[in-house]
């Protein structure tokens, strides 16, 4: 018993987290450079291949899809390897496919090496990296995976400039480049997420293989759990559970309308007149409001009083969102855009940091990364159709406002249905709890007296 108290004591998760914060804020920020400032890339792929917005659009599609489509798999080798070993393999394969990238003779090679091979990469590379935070952080997590998120809006402030700078520089091919040298220091911030599973084997030599959990604990209450042994053993039943179907279904809306606004942001205030140096600012302005909103809605939903409702400041952030978006269509000018970019900026930077936090509440930490990787996967589908779908209106339509108003729709449909299932469960969980309440109010009915009325009942010499 000591020396599993020593063991457990030396296993304390958060034994690591300065290495693990920065390493997942590298791994995001690194991320979004790519994810989120690509569409700067689509004016120069059209003037370049004589392509539609269609065309072009299907490169951020099929570089999101892969991402999210291979988000188990990510999961698959974060699990059985480690968080280390899957973000080092995810960085060589994303740094390979823009390198390739640089080099594209065709829109069909740009679909390849810039959509699936470095897809592939940066899933290795995502779920692994957010899943190593819920493990290492407990009483904080909101604000831990905030802070975390945050590495995303870092990225999309601080380089989309930079990237615009780069094509003026050395063409499209040269940025491509650059980024790919930029890609590879994934390697280096997968050394930083120091995988849990080895201080237990240290601590395990120490002990001489002395832990055996008890017969009442099972392996996932450890506090530790093996990377090699469990992906045998993992469970997958939380894929049953009604709530998570509920935020599943939500996913696939919310997934069909937050890609778009990143995708044609730059490419609409382009269209009204625009400088590309502005429309590129948009971009910065929504990536520094994003940093506010992953920390300050991180901070605020770990507060006692709002902790208990992380659900519904989620399906708010939503909302809001899709609120902003169905109201862009009226926004012709940069200072008019200005106050769009912060708004969905921040409640973009709010639901995506809670988006582990309120998976995590739904199936615990247990099977937070097979959980991570099916909500990741669940938004493939939606990111590989919803851009080409609004490339598609845009040249129908020749203008914007239907794109906008699709991703406003879908937003709002998100928080509409999850706001449903959260209404749902309050009433099952309260009928649930008044019939317990009742039926012990029948099993009490049946018990003997009190001692009270026993006393009373009896004889007077009795009694004495």
């Amino acid at each position: 018993l000591v020396t599993w108290l020593r063991v457990k004591k030396r296993l304390r998760p958060e034994a690591g987290w300065r290495e693990v914060g920065v390493g997942t804020v590298m791994v995001l920020l690194t991320l979004s450079c790519v994810c989120r400032c690509v569409s700067i890339f689509f004016v120069e792929f059209q003037a370049h291949f004589g392509a539609d917005y269609a065309a072009t659009a299907w490169i951020h599609s099929l570089l999101d899809c892969s991402t999210m489509l291979c988000a188990p798999v990510g999961s698959l080798v974060g699990s059985r390897y480690s968080g280390r070993a899957a973000v080092v393999a995810g960085g060589l394969l994303a740094s390979c496919g823009l390198l390739l990238s640089s080099f594209a003779t065709s829109l069909e090679m740009l679909y390849f090496s810039a959509g699936i091979l470095t897809g592939l990469g940066f899933a290795l590379c995502y779920t692994p990296a957010i899943a190593l935070v819920g493990c290492y952080f407990q009483r904080r997590k909101a604000l831990a995976y905030g802070v975390a998120m945050s590495g995303s809006g870092i990225g999309t402030f601080v380089l989309a400039p930079v990237v615009q700078m780069l094509i003026e520089l050395y063409s499209w091919r040269g940025a491509l480049l650059v980024l790919s040298a930029f890609v590879a220091n994934l390697c280096v911030c997968g050394a930083l997420l120091r995988p849990i599973a080895l201080q237990e084997e240290q601590c395990g030599r120490c002990s001489h293989q002395s832990h055996v959990p008890s017969a009442g604990q099972s392996e996932s209450d450890s506090p530790v759990r093996s990377g090699a042994g469990d992906i045998s053993q993992q469970d997958y039943r939380f894929l049953l559970l009604p709530d998570f179907l509920g935020l599943a279904v939500s996913f696939l809306f919310l997934a069909s309308g937050c890609s778009l606004p990143f995708v044609y942001l730059v490419p609409y205030a382009l269209s009204a007149g625009i400088s590309h140096q502005h429309a590129a600012f948009l971009m910065s302005i929504l990536g520094v409001i994003d940093i506010v909103g992953n920390i300050t809605f991180g901070w605020l939903t770990d507060r006692r009083c709002l902790k208990p409702h992380r659900l519904a400041c989620y399906v708010f952030s939503v909302g809001m969102e899709g609120l902003c978006c169905l109201f862009t269509p009226l926004l012709c000018s940069f200072p008019l855009l200005v106050p769009f970019a912060m708004l969905y900026g921040y409640f973009d930077g709010a639901y995506v940091a809670l988006i582990p936090v309120v998976t995590s509440d739904v199936v615990g930490t247990t099977y937070l990364s097979s959980a991570l990787g099916v909500v990741y996967f669940l938004h493939a589908i939606p990111y590989l159709v919803s851009p080409p779908i609004g490339g598609w209106l845009v040249d129908v339509t020749g203008s914007y406002t239907a794109t906008f108003l699709l991703s406003g729709a879908a937003l709002l449909a998100s928080a509409v249905i999850l706001s449903a299932v959260t209404g749902i469960r309050h009433c099952r969980h309260r009928s649930d709890s008044v019939l317990l309440q009742s039926s012990e109010n029948c099993h009490q009915g049946t018990r003997a007296p009190p001692p009270q009325s026993i006393m009373m009942s009896l004889p007077a010499g009795l009694r004495a």
